[in-house]
């Protein structure tokens, strides 16, 4: 299996959690014990699999080592708040030795790492905890440094209370900023860093596993990771948009399990008495089994509670978020749930006056991800689920409709199946290729629009920005190659030119069909390369036409990644062009945008709010002094702008195309422009 999935710098977690509100795999709540004969296997494969298959042909050697325990300390700890710099030290006199270690399947390491940080994990609390319960005085000149790079581990039992005390008193100013009462603000962080400690605790082995090793593999690439059976079984229902369950995404909220979304059609949809932000705290399986807490518990331990067999019963005791005190038990019958806020949706959207007074019709395809049941593909199901044959059925649709344009949006679209990405690009070529990769022995391999014809033969506009990765690219920069369509968005991309295979671990070392879920090696074994030679590695794919957006300046891209690949070129290949964009049409619709954008209003707030980001952003420390804290939150809170574009991202509750949101408002304006400039040349042909 190949995909051309992209791993989003600090959304990762996110990304996990998110969709392990839909599923997880068997339960693990307790904390890592010791390192099994699994584990042992386990790694020897990964250890193999990155020494043989890798594009880079690079050994696991002292190099890989270092940066194995860099990333699990960073991974463990990143703010530097926890381990003393003598626990570093320590480790680091070991640090030409995990190589060694991993190679031979003994990952002892990481249980004696990870061991270390639950005693510092129980110091700290400890300290926070003290903390949240003294006086602190605002008025103080003082600040907490922000910045991971610019953290310092504390080297003294009395300088990690300081780091805590500014912590807590930090966390205590932006609860306060938003006129929470003190006593409220206590008990929230009382009950957050007693959540922190409890989480930790509860770390499986499987985790701990996955952890460790993708700390070893992304040494080689960002990409290149191990993935637990639980992160596997996620992936897969990413890919196939379906699963059993109740169809409510949870999130966890200092301790606390709350609904998020309720999913259309899902059991709990249908029986209409769970509502988002409700609390569940117990969860029963069947009609008479007992009720277990779930207070402080995992996520996916949560989840896995609630999820099960379609036809099957679970019963949720709820905290409904309008009746607090009004305790409620839910009984549900598990069934099974699509994902279709996560498929191609599409929408109409008129815009613009033509010559005959009548409006522009544009159809809008929303694409979240590139998405394949590959299980069903290979079953040899005539109605597997899969992207192109979505993209289809909306463009011939559109067809129908008379549509005069359409816009595919890509915005945090984060790649998936390469194979996805060649057949859809071909629902807008006539034929030629798609995308170039490039393995270890140098050779490139054309991958070719597999079919004749064109679904969709009238005017383009991809929407894009530097969320849209790696399949998104692939599709991007083949309609600018062919200049075929027109490219809108943030200044690039974010810049993911590799392709990833997933090797199943139990079938790997047992020769075993989905006998036993051991997780799977997503490893990094291609390079792929635009149709006219040029990698979207770190560059990705600059768009034609910008439209300001506070995305374009998150450190989110590629080459924000510690140890991403190099950007590189390879010949051309030959193929058709269709010069329905040129270099005097994309400078026309740059002046006209730019006019409109100058005029602005919306813009302008938005262009004000980007430069204060970037100030903001910058600086290492943050204040504490309250006064100056809520003047500079009045202005941006630059921590919030980044959290809710990452929210943004992992989201699957966005409309189609919000015609109100300004910035989809001047892409449409882009479209109207462009097609008065193609005048009558408004289906491609190929010249």
């Amino acid at each position: 299996m190949q995909h051309a999935t992209a791993v989003r710098p600090g959304l990762t977690r996110c990304l996990t959690l998110g969709l392990a509100a839909l599923v997880v795999s068997a339960p693990a709540f307790a904390r890592p014990t010791e390192q099994s004969a699994e584990d042992r296997q386990i790694a020897l494969a990964v250890s193999l699999l990155m020494e043989k298959q890798h594009i880079s042909q690079k050994h696991i050697d002292d190099q890989a080592s270092e940066r194995c325990l860099d990333s699990m300390l960073k991974s463990l700890d990143p703010l530097k708040l926890f381990f003393y710099q003598s626990d570093v030290e320590e480790f680091n006199r070991h640090n030409h030795e995990l190589d060694d270690q991993v190679r031979g399947g003994n990952i002892r390491t990481a249980y004696n790492i990870f061991n270390r940080f639950l005693e510092r994990v129980d110091e700290r609390i400890d300290l926070a905890l003290e903390q949240v319960d003294a006086e602190h005085d605002f008025t103080l000149k003082e600040e907490m440094v922000r910045d991971a790079d610019a953290a310092q581990y504390a080297k003294t039992p009395e300088e990690a209370q300081e780091k805590w005390r500014r912590r807590v008193k930090y966390e205590m100013l932006t609860f306060l900023a938003d006129d929470m009462d003190p006593s409220e603000a206590r008990d929230k962080l009382r009950r957050r860093y007693t959540s922190i400690r409890k989480r930790w605790e509860q770390t499986s082995n499987d985790e701990l596993l996955e952890m460790y090793l993708t700390a070893m593999t992304t040494g080689f690439d960002p990409h290149s990771t191990y993935m637990s059976p639980s992160t596997l079984d996620n992936f897969e229902i990413q890919m196939r948009l379906k699963l059993d369950g109740i169809g409510a995404s949870l999130r966890s909220e200092d301790g606390y399990t709350k609904v998020h979304q309720i999913i259309a059609g899902g059991a709990a949809d249908q029986d209409g008495r769970l509502k988002e932000g409700d609390e569940i705290i117990g969860v029963g399986q069947g009609s008479d089994g007992q009720i277990e807490d779930i207070v402080d518990m995992k996520l996916n331990d949560v989840v896995n509670k609630i999820r099960g067999k379609r036809g099957s019963v679970v019963r949720l005791e709820v905290r409904p978020v309008d009746n607090p005190k009004d305790l409620q038990v839910y009984e549900l019958v598990r069934q099974e749930i699509k994902l279709t806020e996560s498929e191609a949706r599409s929408e109409i959207v008129e815009w613009g006056t033509k010559p005959n007074g009548e409006p522009y019709r544009v159809g809008v395809i929303a694409l979240p991800s590139f998405y394949m049941d590959m299980d069903a593909a290979r079953a040899g199901d005539p109605n597997y689920k899969s992207t192109t044959r979505d993209v289809r059925r909306l463009l011939k649709d559109f067809n129908a409709k008379g549509v005069d344009a359409v816009m595919v949006d890509l915005r945090f679209n984060g790649g998936g199946s390469l194979t996805e990405a060649v057949n859809m690009t071909g629902l807008f070529i006539d034929k030629g290729p798609v995308v170039q990769v490039k393995g270890p022995d140098g050779r490139a391999q054309p991958f070719i629009d597999p079919e004749a014809g064109m679904v969709w033969s009238g005017p383009l506009v991809v929407l894009t920005n530097k969320f849209s990765a790696s399949a998104s690219e692939i599709f991007a920069g083949a309609m600018q190659d062919y200049n075929r369509g027109l490219i809108v968005g943030d200044d690039s991309t974010h810049g993911k030119g590799t392709v990833q295979q997933l090797y199943d671990v139990a079938q790997l070392l047992f020769r075993l069909n989905k006998q036993k879920n051991m997780g799977a090696m997503k490893l990094t074994i291609q390079q792929f390369y635009r149709p006219d030679g040029a990698s979207t590695q770190n560059k990705g794919v600059v768009s034609d036409v910008v439209i300001p957006s506070l995305t374009s300046h998150l450190d989110v891209g590629e080459s924000d990644l510690d140890y991403a690949l190099a950007f590189d070129k390879i010949g051309g290949l030959s193929h058709d062009e269709y010069q329905m964009v040129d270099s005097n049409i994309v400078s026309q619709l740059r002046d006209s945008s730019k006019a409109r954008i100058d005029k602005s209003e919306d813009f302008a707030k938005d262009i004000k709010r980007i430069n204060k980001f970037e100030e903001q952003k910058d600086r290492k420390t943050v204040t504490l002094n309250k006064e100056e804290f809520l003047a500079e939150r009045e202005e941006l809170d630059a921590d919030k702008e980044q959290e809710d574009a990452f929210e943004e991202a992992v989201s699957n509750d966005r409309p189609v195309f919000d015609k109100e949101d300004h910035y989809n408002q001047e892409a449409l304006s882009i479209m109207v422009d462009y097609l008065m400039l193609l005048k009558n040349n408004r289906v491609a042909i190929a010249r």
